[in-house]
């Protein structure tokens, strides 16, 4: 019985090193790796305490939600995600792109987005580059080896090839959205971003200027280069690691021209801020809306398909292109789901969707085109 008890002791210590060895690492890594980011301060904090979106310490949805999982649910969801099989969970080959020359992207002066998979675009308008939630990395995750990678090893143009930026609109800071080496790559051609409140300490932890910076709250408004920028709700959550969750805001955005009105969604739930966006700057030439990386277990962070199509109709949105999918795995529903079931509630709804290809121009004169059926 003695032996059995000092066997025991043995184990459970051994257990116990282990998991303080897996602490100092996790520690270590996320201290000194630099894909992480900046973290709020206290005096930091004190900037947001009159943003009705934060509580006073942390920043929150007007609903309950996310709420904190259980130990169970993030044991659950771990399981499934890393053990079960999805069915044409991804392209059976890697996806065609179409390549766009960077002298005509240099040159080019008339309206149009060019989709990079996921949320990332380039928007050209008035004139003007500016890149939306540009993640142009292979891997949405800290590490390489802690996520899978892009549906295609190409992007349409590369980042070095790519011209001056006159600025850079980012929704949340979740890894799909904000890259760290997609930002240090472009470090030197970007004028100025704008960002949700506490998203600008991820930038000046990777050594961008702070006064290039423009943090702001949801319904602030802002004109750059006559270009009318608004930052608006949406239904979601932010953090890159396990301490930080929600220190940072998330948003969705309007820009608006003399003659383009634009509407991005970011990361969000249905909810019923989209009416409210689209009574205050609707209708909207153009809509990029979430759709994909969606569950059961997560209903009221992310969309499902049929809820794209509603909040397209509720932000008056005379065409809508489904967004957040096509480039990773980050759920549990095959790769093609959220397209095909978008599109058949779309045509139930009467509301015609721009579906291009990676690369593929999307010019404003010339919606819903293109809008061919290519996965």
């Amino acid at each position: 019985m003695k032996r059995l008890k000092k066997v025991l002791k043995r184990m459970l210590l051994s257990i116990l090193g282990l998991i303080g060895i897996l602490v100092i690492i996790y520690f270590l890594f996320v201290n000194f790796y630099p894909t992480f980011g900046g973290d709020v301060s206290k005096e930091r904090q004190a900037l947001y305490q009159k943003s009705k979106q934060f509580n006073g310490s942390k920043f929150v949805n007007k609903k309950n939600v996310p709420k904190d999982p259980s130990f169970s649910d993030i044991l659950k969801i771990s399981r499934k995600f890393f053990f079960e099989t999805v069915e044409n969970g991804r392209p059976e080959k890697e996806l065609a792109i179409q390549k766009i020359d960077s002298t005509n992207i240099a040159e080019y002066r008339n309206r149009r987005l060019i989709w990079f998979g996921h949320s990332a675009f380039l928007l050209q308008m008035d004139g003007k580059n500016i890149l939306i939630d540009p993640m142009f990395g292979d891997v949405p995750a800290p590490h390489p080896w802690l996520g899978g990678k892009r549906f295609n090893k190409e992007l349409p143009v590369e980042i070095e090839k790519l011209p001056k930026i006159d600025a850079i609109v980012i929704s949340h800071d979740h890894y799909d959205h904000l890259d760290y080496e997609s930002i240090k790559k472009l470090k030197d051609k970007v004028e100025t971003y704008f960002v949700p409140l506490g998203v600008g300490v991820h930038l000046e932890a990777w050594d961008i200027d702070s006064t290039k910076i423009n943090e702001m709250d949801w319904w602030e408004e802002t004109t750059f280069k006559k270009i009318q920028l608004a930052c608006t709700p949406a239904q979601h959550f932010s953090g890159r690691k396990f301490n930080n969750g929600q220190s940072t805001l998330w948003a969705s955005w309007v820009i608006k021209s003399d003659n383009t009105s634009l509407f991005f969604s970011g990361d969000s739930g249905y909810g019923p801020h989209f009416k409210q966006i689209g009574e205050q700057y609707g209708p909207f030439d153009f809509a990029m809306m979430e759709c994909g990386q969606y569950n059961k277990m997560w209903p009221d962070i992310h969309m499902f398909p049929e809820e794209t199509a509603q909040a397209g109709v509720d932000v008056q949105a005379k065409t809508v292109m489904p967004i957040h999918w096509g480039a990773f795995k980050l759920a549990m529903h095959s790769w093609t789901d959220p397209i095909e079931r978008v599109s058949k509630k779309a045509e139930e709804l009467k509301i015609p969707l721009a579906t291009p290809q990676v690369g593929e121009p999307i010019l404003i004169d010339s919606l819903p085109k293109p809008n061919s059926v290519w996965w």
